[in-house]
């Protein structure tokens, strides 16, 4: 019905809260979406590098030609408020199942954590409901959905999988063990949290290394010494799994091109905390992480064999520790894993979520279902068996997968 505002006679509002999502298929089209994608990351109190254009632009030009892109931006008027970065890939789940996954872009590698759907604070439970009424509309071009590596605090985490559920779908939540350090205002503070034997260590392997060699530790900000360096990261990296009957990831071609293109987009923006322990000249440890605002993440190094005894990796996380506390940085984020030997530099465990969800009486419900209850089974099994006992049940299972794959090219 008409009515009069301000003297005006008005025929309707606009409504309110309402939100318009556009999808984006291609690289080149989610380019376009960069300033307004920067813009909102700024706005994001639990923004990270790996939500950034660097790292995902970098990851699907290494590892996205066998999926298909699904980038979702809500809009409220011409403001991007909230972003949904999926892929779609095909997995075989057992002899004749294939079914389609969605994942957040980035997933699949095994080299992002922290994978994340930025929001704007205050339009989260619309962003959630505008995705998942979207992902129902388009349902019959995914099975399942897995939302991996998702931070605890994720302003959208819990509010997708409530909408899923809402929405009649099937799901779970998982957790994932990740650790950090919490760093003080100085170095002296965060020292006297170690123990007497490290705090010693820190200073005596010091000495011994300037007694022995020329020792040179820097950060790489060269764009002409990142290929240098990180072939010397890769190659010590490999020969420390390579020691132990293992590939290794640097073998693997499409990593190392992820490494090459990830550094030279960080680097130009400042962002690369590539460090370097040099012994007369040559590399004997190299610590790759990345920062963002006041937290860097670690995610890769490479110690010489050779030099295991000068324990040149424990003198150069000392170093780097020391310079990014006098830098202001307030978290050294060792991402997934459990603490283990981290927790001597002072990390505490934390976790990632993963969220599965997929639409019951569905292929992709019926496979979710089983898996979770396989999960459960095994977790069960392991906390109720003796040691010795599961592993042997682990090591039958590894040989009766090993004689399944030595025998599927035959049945080709």
């Amino acid at each position: 019905m008409p009515f009069r505002l301000g003297g005006f006679l008005v025929t309707s509002l606009p409504p309110a809260n309402t939100l318009r999502l556009q999808s984006y298929r291609t690289l080149e089209d989610l380019h376009s979406l960069l300033p307004a994608w920067e813009r909102l990351l700024t706005e994001y109190p639990k923004a990270t590098t790996f939500s950034t254009w660097e790292w995902l632009s970098s990851w699907w030009r290494s590892f996205g030609n066998a999926q298909q892109l699904l980038v979702l931006g809500g809009f409220k008027d011409s403001e991007l408020i909230g972003l949904a970065p999926f892929s779609l890939a095909r997995q075989n789940f057992s002899p004749g199942i294939s079914l389609r996954i969605l994942k957040l872009m980035g997933d699949g590698s095994g080299d992002s954590d922290n994978l994340d759907l930025p929001v704007k604070p205050g339009n989260e439970e619309i962003f959630a409901r505008s995705v998942v009424d979207y992902l129902m509309s388009e349902r019959r071009s995914w099975d399942v959905c897995q939302l991996n590596t998702l931070p605890p605090d994720s302003a959208l985490a819990s509010l997708l999988s409530e909408e899923a559920a809402r929405r009649g779908c099937l799901t779970f939540e998982y957790r994932r063990t990740a650790s950090a350090i919490t760093l003080p205002a100085t170095w002296e503070e965060y020292l006297a949290q170690l123990s007497s034997e490290d705090q010693k260590n820190l200073v005596r392997y010091d000495r011994r290394l300037a007694k022995r060699y020329r020792v040179r530790i820097y950060r790489c900000t060269e764009a002409d010494d990142l290929p240098r360096v990180l072939e010397a990261m890769f190659k010590l990296h490999q020969a420390r799994w390579e020691d132990e009957g293992e590939s290794g990831s640097f073998k693997d071609p499409a990593r190392r091109n992820f490494y090459y293109h990830l550094s030279r987009a960080l680097l130009t923006r400042g962002r690369l905390e590539l460090w370097v322990l040099e012994l007369d000249d040559n590399v004997a440890s190299a610590q790759y992480a990345f920062r963002h605002g006041d937290a860097v993440f670690q995610l890769q190094e490479g110690n010489d064999p050779a030099r295991s005894s000068d324990r040149v990796g424990f003198i150069l996380r000392g170093h780097v520790i020391r310079h990014l506390i006098g830098e202001g940085v307030r978290v050294y984020d060792f991402l997934g894993g459990a603490p283990g030997y981290k927790a001597r530099w002072g990390a505490k465990e934390t976790y990632y979520q993963n969220i599965h969800f997929a639409r019951r009486f569905s292929v992709g419900g019926a496979v979710l279902w089983s898996t979770h209850s396989w999960s459960q089974l095994k977790h069960s099994l392991r906390r109720r068996l003796p040691v010795r006992a599961w592993s042997v049940l682990h090591q039958l299972n590894l040989a009766m997968r090993n004689q399944k794959s030595k025998r599927r090219p035959e049945n080709l």
